[in-house]
């Protein structure tokens, strides 16, 4: 089987962070967003709708169980290396991630829209990560996805269960990427859909308790898709890009909703809520539910919290987006850490390519000829 990788021609010693895998009915690995590697198969354009399987987690016990049953000493899976945790404490808290008005955008786009596209292009070139504000997702649309995923997670452990993950399948109530019974395990729970394409969508999935969940998630993914290509389309302009056709990668392209929940641990700085990783996605549009910090990203070699602005999307730009910019837009190291006394809930809109990324679907938006290497192993 071909293996590909693209970088700019004269630097195939520095590839771009996601491997790209030609292969119909086999398994190949790639980069996850998560840090680990997770298994794809069948990554395809079928007809008009693309069939993605993100693969599947082994069962493990529940972090919110773990959490109520007043630990004393927290499981050897759960307590990171000591190298992980001594990093815990470079923490920059001087620094800010900027913030992109995309009011000002949209009206300046028919008047002067270089000073709040200047900063969007600088956002996404220097950080990877930016707030968005006057985004247009109606505040009591959000407000009612924060309300039932908090009401979703106090629910008793048998009635979420009953959306748990089943086997090769990531979808539902549970852990991410659990493949192996002795790797370090993240200090949180999540519940994981795939609203978009609609056809594919899996109900047995999708939390109906509380009764108003499965409406609130319908409409909330309709109002992130169209937010998610808005930004496409104003990311191309930034870059000198033919917005249709970047936007065309996306649209009626996979989209997930991953809803996360990290019980508060005693000894937060033993463990991870969610291991440093960066997005082998798109574009990442993700909402704080409580007021409770914990999302850092890396920025010259520090961790830089995030201190998210009510009601604000906080954007990271995946590293399709980094490959499709040839690197001009970054993919940035993030990670989430837990509280000693409060739960943090926190919901993510992950937007992925309709197709495969392969020898025309990268070069066609970026300036010269990309090499291929052929038998690249991660």
């Amino acid at each position: 089987m071909e293996k590909l990788v693209y970088t700019r021609c004269g630097r195939a010693d520095q590839p771009l962070k996601s491997a790209v895998i030609l292969a119909t009915g086999e398994t190949a690995s790639i980069r996850s967003w998560f840090g680990k590697w997770l298994q794809v198969s069948k990554w395809r354009y079928w007809s008009k709708f693309p069939t993605v399987d993100y693969g599947g987690s082994l069962p493990v016990e529940t972090v919110q169980a773990l959490a109520s049953n007043n630990l004393k000493k927290i499981p050897p899976r759960y307590l990171w290396p000591k190298m992980e945790y001594e990093e815990y404490c470079s923490i920059e808290e001087n620094l800010h991630i900027p913030v992109i008005d995309l009011g000002k955008l949209i009206r300046h786009q028919f008047t002067s829209p270089e000073d709040e596209l200047e900063k969007l292009q600088l956002a996404c070139r220097d950080w990877g990560f930016f707030q968005l504000i006057n985004h247009g997702v109606p505040e009591e649309l959000i407000e009612q996805m924060k309300t039932d995923t908090e009401d979703f997670f106090k629910l008793p452990l048998e009635e979420k269960k009953a959306y748990a993950q089943l086997p090769n399948n990531i979808e539902g109530y549970g852990q991410a990427f659990v493949v192996s019974g002795d790797q370090k395990l993240d200090w949180g729970d999540m519940v994981f859909i795939l609203p978009q394409p609609i056809p594919q969508r899996n109900l047995r999935f999708w939390p109906s308790i509380p009764t108003s969940f499965r409406a609130t998630l319908d409409k909330y993914s309709t109002e992130l898709q169209r937010l998610t290509i808005c930004l496409l389309r104003l990311m191309a302009q930034s870059l000198a890009l033919e917005p249709k056709k970047l936007v065309s990668m996306f649209e009626e392209g996979v989209q997930g909703i991953r809803m996360n929940y990290y019980p508060p641990c005693m000894q937060a700085n033993k463990v991870m809520g969610l291991a440093a990783h960066s997005d082998a996605t798109g574009l990442t549009l993700l909402i704080q539910v409580n007021d409770v910090q914990g999302m850092q990203i890396k920025k010259n070699d520090k961790w830089v919290p995030i201190k998210p602005i009510p009601s604000a999307f906080i954007v990271n730009i995946g590293e399709i987006i980094e490959i499709m910019s040839n690197g001009e837009y970054k993919s940035i190291e993030h990670r989430a850490v837990v509280n000693p006394i409060k739960e943090r809930p926190f919901n993510c809109s992950i937007s992925q390519s309709k197709y495969e990324d392969n020898d025309w679907s990268g070069a066609r938006y970026c300036e010269g000829e990309y090499c291929k290497l052929q038998d690249y192993k991660p």
